[in-house]
């Protein structure tokens, strides 16, 4: 059994291309939601005064942005 064929380079190099736009355009999405809410310190908030809603709430929007990316790259 040959096991050159089991992996394929063009598919390993799409995957980290794939894989690569997709945490930059979460990075993005993130960043502007972070701008979008100006009167509001994200990471101050969550982290220093410790805003459970608040973190309930960014984790289900990464969720929903994470799964955007995913079938958006999935096709």
């Amino acid at each position: 059994m040959d096991v050159t064929g089991l992996i394929d380079l063009k598919y390993v190099v799409a995957s980290l291309v794939y894989s690569s736009i997709g945490l930059a355009v979460f990075v993005v999405a993130f960043v502007l939601l972070d701008l979008l809410t100006p009167k509001v310190q994200v990471w101050k908030e969550i982290c220093e005064k410790q805003n459970v809603a608040l973190a309930i709430f960014l984790g289900a929007v990464v969720i929903g942005v994470a799964l955007i990316i995913a079938s958006a790259i999935h096709g």
